[in-house]
């Protein structure tokens, strides 16, 4: 069996095995935010861009205030916060939007487990590039024009719930670094490569490093 093939057999076994193993975090995660903050468990999230430019809605348990992208770039009291979400390649290190137990499952990466869902429907892969903004793209490509076609590359596969920037600093990666990550990715994949990014990945859940 081909690569493609087997990384496609691979998602769809791993991930129902997760979802299974993830289910009584994911009960007492939904249990969690539905109790500690208005609003519903999943977050209303921005589209983001799949593989050949395809948009997709991204499953994710909801770790903000309610509305939370959309007061962002619309409500006046988070003009400046918005600037910085953008000087800072769309990351923020102190979010005032952030709930209490939305830190700690965005920390940990828990608020990302629901995205197993959009694995299983063919919209992501486990190991992949991250899955990036429209605007984000544009935006970054304007601040940084020699990555256009390091964009390309990473837009030719489709995007992973894990992958080498989330192992290499995770948010503490400037875009033109991480894009060129993800586009080393793109260019190089395989199975072993899949493997050892899966091998490293529960140790950037648990440690935390880098995330926001």
């Amino acid at each position: 069996m081909s690569y493609t093939p087997l990384k496609r057999t691979i998602d769809i076994i791993l991930s129902l095995f997760l979802l299974t193993i993830f289910s009584p975090i994911i009960v007492v995660t939904a249990v969690a935010v539905k109790l500690t903050s208005p609003g519903p468990v999943f977050a209303d999230t921005p589209e983001r861009v799949g593989k050949d430019g395809k948009l997709f809605y991204p499953f994710k348990f909801r770790s903000m205030i309610l509305n939370a992208h959309k007061l962002l770039t619309t409500d006046p009291k988070f003009r400046k916060l918005y600037q910085e979400y953008k000087r800072s390649s769309y990351k923020l290190h102190q979010d005032p939007r952030v709930t209490t137990v939305g830190g700690f499952i965005r920390r940990h990466s828990i608020d990302e487990v629901p995205q197993l869902i959009n694995v299983l429907r063919g919209e992501m892969s486990l190991v992949g590039p991250r899955p990036y903004y429209p605007d984000e793209l544009k935006d970054q490509q304007k601040r940084y024009p020699k990555t256009r076609s390091l964009v390309r590359e990473v837009l030719s596969v489709n995007p992973g719930v894990t992958g080498i920037w989330q192992v290499s600093g995770r948010s503490e990666v400037n875009f033109d670094k991480r894009i060129a990550l993800d586009a080393r990715y793109a260019h190089k994949m395989s199975l072993w490569v899949d493997l050892k990014i899966l091998a490293k990945t529960p140790w950037a859940m648990v440690s935390g490093k880098g995330a926001v």
